[in-house]
């Protein structure tokens, strides 16, 4: 299904022409009829002689209404450009020329109308003229059509090059992220909510959640229609009516995009290749007020020239767009940039999300290169280095790339030494990813936390596994792969849930040895009730429970290892005999205070050994038995 919009000055018979190809009058606004002007969107279908349906957007001539006319020249495969023999070619023809060039549209039919008005000499001479206007332009080559709205004539050869030129398109890209950016909001009775707009980059099918962005609301698509007719499934390019649930038209506007949840956030600063408009009077200006325009929306927002302080007619620059309002806009989408009264430029959104740049900072203007022109590796890499660690299938969202591009990009700088998948996996959409840059300046960033821990802490046999990932700002997925890797390159050790440099062992000083040895023999001297008093400091307790040689049972108390051990054994042993045990009695069992015996007791229930039930401990039985 492919999409028809026209373009033209106003009331050179755009809406007319529509009418007589269609039998639709693409003006349904009671003001449109009146005032015999299109003002806002129209929409009409045609069946081309070859049976092929096609759909078609009827755009407002007239300046005071070019911003609607973006609205809907977005989405378009082909572009019927309409002059009037009586006039010629007039300002918003060129205008509206200039903006399907930096739309890129590459199909055209120019359609000059109104053929019954004038000479066969007059209307020699504004075919010459339609030729020379879209002369390096993307609809240069472009076939020139005469015809009539009135008396029909010419309409049968309009039609017929209207399905070659569409026959010459290229498949529809479909990125598997459909996104159906609003043109219409309104409230059907019997249904609800609808909204229309054309699809772009993946398929819709009935009874599918969706999600409308900027705004976050949620819904369930109840019904799709185009030409009048339901579907269950819709490809990319169709114009479509969605019934939404649970949302009212209120709570939607012109520019949201209807896509699939979870991956398209509205940003409010965009980087762009953008290129001035040819009939530019005066440059464009660095920190210049301007409208944006992308899909059927329309943002105000500050431009950010990045290499240069102006950019003359007809000429490209790196600029990045500061938004008054989020809009949904990904990678890749073209745009119009504007004045209050003229079009300056456009070109492509190259990065979404971005942080304000330093101008002519030629690293960044290098990454913009590569995002816009690069090989899909290229673009893959500038993408993962910003997000990593991170899941192959995620990186699709930030390139304007498919899923098999982006997995196949990746094979590629995997196989080339530029990145490295965690934890040795084969490649998948959910392998995770470093770029080899990034992998290595975290290997130095763990061996820096390491090797600062090692000399702060001599005595420790290494930092606890938590600590290090908080320190890191891992995640635990990302964190255990790119530990298992580094422990697989032998860059660090990983010991009793500690992890530490391969040369690092603890060691203590004589002065240290004395101290452990003098606490140690102090906790045999009186082992169920060891003193609290002279104690070593934190450093050297840790030293001695990670050496096994102590249990800490409580900040405050702890036992020699074999003394633990043997009161454990003769707690368990009592309550398999007896089924329960108290405070009191664990006390008397051991000649000891209710301090050592509370703290003892609290220790097992941690340790998951006993369970404290009332007044009574009893063993814990076994998870499942």
């Amino acid at each position: 299904m492919y999409v028809i919009g026209t373009a033209g000055h106003v009331d050179h018979g755009k809406s007319a022409l529509v009418k007589a190809l269609t039998g639709i009058d693409p003006d349904r606004l009671q003001e449109e009829r009146e005032r015999e002007m299109t003002i806002d969107l129209g929409f009409a279908w045609l069946e081309l002689p070859g049976g092929q349906e096609v759909s078609i957007v009827d755009v407002p001539g007239h300046e005071r209404f070019i911003k609607n006319m973006l609205a809907g020249i977005g989405g378009i495969d082909l572009a019927l450009l309409v002059i009037a023999a009586d006039e010629g070619v007039m300002p918003q023809t060129r205008e509206h020329l200039a903006i399907l060039d930096l739309l890129d549209v590459r199909r055209g039919v120019v359609a000059i109308s109104k053929k019954d008005l004038v000479d066969s000499d007059l209307l020699s001479l504004v075919e010459a003229e339609a030729a020379e206007v879209i002369d390096g332009t993307t609809l240069e080559g472009s076939p020139i059509v005469t015809c009539s709205a009135v008396t029909g004539e010419g309409l049968p050869g309009l039609m017929e090059a209207i399905e070659k030129a569409l026959a010459e398109m290229p498949p529809k890209r479909d990125l598997g992220r459909p996104r159906l950016p609003i043109d219409r909001a309104f409230t059907v009775a019997g249904f609800g909510t609808v909204v229309t707009g054309t699809l772009v980059d993946g398929s819709f099918r009935t009874g599918q959640e969706v999600e409308i962005v900027p705004g976050g609301l949620r819904s369930r698509l109840r019904g799709m229609q185009t030409h009048q007719r339901k579907l269950d499934e819709a490809s990319p390019g169709r114009r479509l009516a969605l019934n939404l649930v649970g949302v009212s038209p209120r709570d939607l506007q012109r520019g949201m995009v209807v896509t699939t949840p979870g991956w398209l956030r509205p940003t409010t600063a965009v980087d762009v290749r953008l290129r001035a408009v040819s009939y530019l009077p005066r440059p464009i200006r660095h920190n210049l007020q301007v409208s944006f325009h992308a899909g059927s929306s329309e943002v105000s927002g500050r431009l950010l020239l990045l290499d240069r302080d102006e950019l003359p007619a007809d000429q490209t620059a790196w600029a990045q767009l500061r938004l008054e309002e989020p809009l949904a806009v990904a990678a890749g989408d073209l745009f119009v940039v504007r004045s209050p009264n003229d079009t300056l430029g456009g070109g492509k959104v190259v990065d979404t999300h971005v942080r304000r740049h330093r101008r002519f900072h030629q690293p960044t203007l290098e990454t913009l290169e590569k995002l816009d022109r690069g090989s899909p590796e290229d673009m893959v890499l500038v993408a993962l280095s910003r997000l990593e660690p991170c899941e192959v299938g995620q990186l699709a969202r930030h390139t304007e790339l498919a899923s098999d591009q982006v997995l196949a990009a990746a094979a590629g700088l995997v196989e080339g030494g530029r990145a490295l998948v965690l934890g040795g996996r084969k490649l998948d959409p959910s392998s995770l990813l470093y770029s080899a840059q990034g992998f290595a300046d975290l290997s130095a960033r763990v061996k820096e936390t390491l090797s600062t821990f090692h000399r702060q802490r001599p005595l420790r046999r290494g930092v606890a596994r938590e600590e290090l990932r908080s320190r890191l700002k891992l995640d635990p997925r990302a964190f255990d792969a790119a530990v298992a890797t580094l422990a697989e390159r032998k860059e660090v050790r990983e010991e009793a849930g500690t992890l530490a440099l391969p040369e690092h062992a603890p060691s203590v000083s004589p002065a240290e040895q004395a101290a452990a040895d003098a606490f140690l023999a102090s906790l045999r001297a009186s082992p169920y009730a060891p003193p609290t008093h002279g104690r070593p400091d934190a450093e050297l307790l840790a030293y001695l429970e990670e050496k096994g040689q102590i249990v800490r049972v409580a900040d405050n108390v702890a036992f020699a290892s074999e003394t633990y051990k043997e009161m454990t054994a003769r707690i368990v042993e009592h309550l398999k005999a007896e089924g329960t045990i108290t405070l009191a009695q664990v006390r008397d069992m051991f000649a000891t205070s209710r301090r050592y015996a509370q703290a003892l007791l609290e220790h097992l229930d941690e340790q998951r050994i006993t369970r404290r039930v009332g007044d009574e401990r009893v063993l814990r039985r076994p998870e499942g038995s």
